[in-house]
C-alpha cells in the first residue's frame, strides 16, 4: 500500500483572486511584509499498487486524468510506502 500526496497549484500566469483576498487580509492586519500568496490543493490517494514505480505512474496519471487542469495548474507528488 502506498499513499500519494499531491500539491496542485495555480501556474505563475494566471491570476489568483483567492490568494490576492488572502493578502489583502493578512495586510490589514499589519503584516505587510507578505508580498503575494498563492492558494492551491493538497490530496493524498492511497494506491494499492506493487511496486513504488507502480505507485507513482498510478498517481502521475491521476493528477493529468482527473485531479489537474494542465492549462492553469501545475502539480508535484511524493509517493510513499504506508
Amino acid at each position: 500500500m502506498f499513499v500519494a500526496k499531491i500539491n496542485v497549484s495555480l501556474k505563475e500566469s494566471v491570476l489568483d483572486p483567492q490568494g490576492q483576498t488572502v493578502l489583502r487580509t493578512l495586510n490589514d492586519q499589519g503584516r505587510t511584509a507578505l508580498k503575494d500568496v498563492r492558494v492551491g490543493k493538497y490530496i493524498e490517494v492511497k494506491l494499492d499498487a506493487k511496486s513504488i514505480d507502480e505507485a507513482n505512474s498510478m498517481a502521475k496519471e491521476i493528477c493529468e486524468s482527473v485531479l489537474v487542469n494542465q492549462v492553469i495548474e501545475t502539480y508535484q507528488f511524493v509517493v510513499e510506502a504506508v
